[in-house]
């Protein structure tokens, strides 16, 4: 499970000059007789231009692009990527670099990037419309300093049926809900009649997995099961019992709606051939689901659907949004909500300024506008302004929470190769019995908390610097707090 760590615009244009120089005017100073090369970190040429770099080219001609490819430091052989990302700048040299959070984060502390606040406001960069909290995530992640920029974020949302809701009866869901509401709010639907037919209240995963669905809500309470630094298992907890209690008692209501349910045994989609079919594979978008988290990607299922004259009049149409279920202890942050392409500045390029025009344009607000226009494939723009649709649907949503800096992967390269695999068999097996009823719930907890622990002391070859397994169990580790909870009532 260390995959996650791999894969993580005009408006006034700047000049920067660094090394003793200070930065110049704005665009009319710039000289676009000026040859300079750009050598930018990223994974695929081909998608970086057609991102990024085509209208940055014509508008820049004089700056040419060199696209490094940085997809030979994710081998299967590669054990520390923090370290193979540095060899990799140290030997390529890059100007621009594309990041995850994490390598945001470690790259910043190690002053392996350049110190933008001084730019952004020396510059008088354009701050206002940006998307809420996140020049707050990045200053939080660079240790109180920005290093970087995104072009787009991504964010998940509420969607809702208003027809739905009106023939129940039943109050619209609100931004900033908790999971006990939406889930509360759920079971008020009713959940008579055939699978393919019937009504349901939230659909909010892929299948009926008991470790997923408690996941979900023990992260928006910022509550892991594991301090990998310490190497430590904290599932034996409060509030890791309560998310599992509150799992149990939704998938048991029968509110919740799977994807998993729309495919048969052999993998295929199990609601028929046709394209139509598959357009209203999704029952929100047939009309047959009264909540869904979900993406951009949503909006854009439901206007396929309604093109097709077909099915059209099948298709949901009165529907809205609002922001996703939040945590009792941080009702104002998604961890639903992300920056996952960071774009930074080589603290040691020696183009600066070609680099800071590269990021300016990116992040611009002519940039937002056309990105806006191309269906949002690769994330959201990051000015606010362009996320919005002419039919006046709540897209405020997408923004109205800020990111969560809570990651639930944190340092997972310090654990055993193989623990994220063992693990998730070991709650496969322990929770399955709980779903048969012949566990109880503390039982589950008792058993992983050990089995876990074991899985944790296996000697790890991804250890850096040789360290030593703990023995110490403790359930109270990593920020988690036995008195979080999450209580859905029943």
């Amino acid at each position: 499970m260390k995959a996650w760590s791999k894969f993580v615009i005009p408006v006034a244009l700047f000049a920067l000059v660094l090394s003793g120089c200070s930065f110049g005017g704005g665009k009319k100073d710039l000289d676009k007789n000026q040859e300079s090369t750009l050598r930018v970190m990223y994974y695929d040429e081909g998608s970086f231009f057609q991102e990024y770099g085509m209208v940055f080219s014509a508008l820049y001609p004089n700056i040419d692009i060199e696209v490094i490819n940085n997809r030979s430091m994710y081998t299967e052989e590669t054990k520390d990527y923090d370290a193979a990302l540095v060899k990799f700048m140290e030997e390529k040299k890059p100007d621009i670099v594309m990041l995850s959070s994490d390598q945001y984060k470690k790259l910043a502390m190690d002053g392996k990037l350049y110190e933008l606040d001084s730019v952004i406001e020396k510059e008088k960069y354009d701050t206002e419309g940006l998307v809420p909290g996140m020049l707050d995530y990045l200053r939080e992640q660079g240790g109180g300093k920005i290093f970087g920029f995104s072009p787009s974020f991504y964010s998940q949302v509420l969607f809702y049926n208003k027809d739905i809701f009106d023939e129940y009866k039943i109050e619209y869901p609100t931004d900033r809900m908790s999971w006990n509401e939406v889930i509360q709010l759920a079971r008020r639907f009713p959940t008579e009649g055939e699978p393919k037919e019937r009504i349901y209240g939230l659909k909010m995963g892929y299948n009926e997995d008991l470790f997923d669905i408690a996941s979900t809500f023990a992260s928006s309470e910022g509550v892991s099961y594991v301090n990998a630094s310490q190497k430590k298992m904290t599932i034996n907890s409060d509030s890791w019992r309560n998310a599992f209690q509150n799992a149990l008692d939704a998938i048991n209501s029968k509110a919740l709606f799977f994807e998993s349910s729309m495919y048969s045994e052999d993998g295929n989609m199990a609601m028929g051939s046709t394209y139509e079919d598959y357009l209203l594979r999704d029952p929100f978008v047939s009309g047959r689901l009264a909540m869904a988290i979900g993406d951009n990607y949503y909006i854009n299922q439901i206007k396929q659907a309604l093109e097709n004259e077909k099915i059209k009049d099948q298709v949901v149409k009165n529907w809205d949004l609002v922001t996703v279920p939040v945590g009792q202890q941080n009702p104002d942050q998604s961890t639903m909500m992300g920056f996952n392409n960071l774009f930074s500045i080589s603290a040691d390029s020696p183009n600066k300024e070609a680099a800071w025009q590269f990021l300016s344009y990116i992040t611009s607000d002519e940039f937002s506008r056309v990105k806006s226009k191309s269906n949002n494939y690769n994330g959201m723009p990051i000015r606010t302004k362009y996320i919005k649709d002419e039919e006046g649907h709540n897209y405020a949503a997408f923004y109205n929470l800020k990111p969560s800096t809570f990651n639930s992967y944190k340092d997972f390269e310090k654990l055993p190769e193989n623990f994220w695999m063992e693990f998730r068999t070991a709650t496969s097996e322990e929770l399955q019995k709980v779903k048969d009823n012949t566990q109880s719930i503390d039982e589950a907890l008792d058993i992983l908390q050990i089995r876990g622990q074991e899985m944790l002391e296996k000697e790890s070859p991804a250890a850096p610097g040789g360290a030593e397994p703990a023995n110490e169990v403790n359930s109270d580790s990593a920020g988690e707090s036995d008195s979080v909870s999450v209580e859905v009532a029943r």
